[in-house]
């Protein structure tokens, strides 16, 4: 028995050592699973993109500032001389936070009163939100505390004892600061990734093992066509599981859908270019079905740390924000979260629009020209 066992044993060795690929991915998807959750899983979040309205114009209120970004949770982007401008780079993401300065904030200061500022906080990642909106009354604090104390040391007014500073906040787009407005737009996103991605890598790997793909090439169909027929259908399922998230996630979960719904899926049909582009170039690297899972599999891991899905891409370390950018999820997810929960239109996700139809046609050049080359 145990000759009949030892022959079996080597037997799979042997298998295994004449598919390398196979072996590499094995021993690879380990490692980087490793790495991505070692450090992209952290919700410790530094340095907040936040813009300033100071409508002061004060030493007190430089000195305001001055002490948020001393604290490393906020870093101040711009000042700005509107709330309109205010509001429009909160829209297009480029600010997380508003601190708002008001005309009387010195004066209130000095004399003696307690001086009110205002807060803005970007609500759609709840992550991100709760740490600006916990560390935004805690510096508030801690400053006026510190002014309170320069008073008592100067003034010797040991019976006055008052918040000279008060922090008023406000949360955009997502007031209760509800997990699901989050999620639920991302969903989408991981829902148009896996099915057609990893359905046409297999969908034509599978018709390679069984042999058939050599009785359509000898057929009068071009190899566009081959690819296009075996596409279309799990393009219309998508959009119909798109549909289905929107749905259950607005009337099950109460997320808003603020945008307009031609933009989101016209937009998730961009997107669906990279993730078809995917599935196709697995399907030219791979031999078998299960190769082709493993391939998309490699590219998908990193896809769902490294897109914002979640974990919030500012709280992890530079080198992973850096290859975020060649993620094309985390473009279509910034999108969706903007048009669902902001409301906004094309001019304020253009840049994301236009990076996330480059990759669909990078990938999709790349995947057909190999694709035809394995035919020929």
């Amino acid at each position: 028995m145990i000759q009949r066992l030892r022959s079996i044993i080597r037997k799979e060795f042997i298998q295994i050592r004449r598919d390398p690929r196979t072996l590499g991915l094995i021993i690879i998807i380990p490692v980087m699973q490793l790495f991505l959750l070692g450090y992209a899983a952290t919700n410790d979040i530094r340095n907040v993109a936040m813009a300033v309205y100071d409508l002061d114009k004060s030493e007190e209120s430089r000195s305001l500032v001055q002490a948020y970004s001393n604290a490393e949770y906020f870093q101040v982007i711009e000042y700005v001389s509107s709330e309109e401008e205010l509001q429009t780079l909160i829209e297009y993401g480029d600010a997380r936070v508003g601190l708002l300065i008001p005309p009387d904030y010195s004066h209130d200061l000095n004399a003696g009163q307690t001086a009110q500022i205002g807060f803005v906080i970007d609500g759609s990642d709840p992550s991100i939100a709760k740490t600006a909106l916990s560390s935004a009354q805690l510096i508030g604090q801690a400053y006026g505390a510190s002014i309170q104390e320069e008073r008592l040391v100067r003034n010797g007014m040991g019976g006055i004892n008052f918040q000279p500073v008060e922090v008023r906040t406000q949360v955009w787009y997502n007031p209760t600061l509800e997990d699901a407005y989050f999620m639920v737009p991302g969903i989408v996103g991981m829902v148009l990734f896996t099915l057609t991605s990893m359905v046409t890598a297999n969908s034509i790997v599978r018709e390679r093992e069984r042999g058939t793909i050599e009785q359509l090439i000898v057929t009068p169909i071009r190899p566009w066509e081959m690819v296009l027929g075996k596409m279309v259908p799990y393009v219309i399922l998508a959009f119909i599981n798109t549909g289905e998230v929107l749905l259950i996630g607005s009337l099950w979960f109460g997320v808003p859908i603020r945008g307009s719904l031609l933009l989101v899926f016209g937009l998730s049909g961009v997107f669906l270019m990279t993730s078809l582009g995917i599935g196709l170039l697995a399907s030219t690297i791979a031999s078998t079905q299960q190769e082709a899972m493993m391939i998309v599999y490699m590219i998908f891991l990193p896809s769902v740390f490294l897109s914002g899905f979640f974990f919030p891409i500012q709280a992890m370390p530079k080198v992973l924000q850096w290859i975020s950018y060649g993620i094309p999820l985390r473009y279509y997810m910034s999108i969706i979260r903007a048009l669902l929960l902001k409301g906004v239109g094309l001019p304020a996700i253009q840049t994301d629009v236009t990076l996330l139809a480059l990759f669909g046609l990078g990938l999709l050049i790349i995947a057909s020209v190999r694709f035809r080359k394995r035919l020929d």
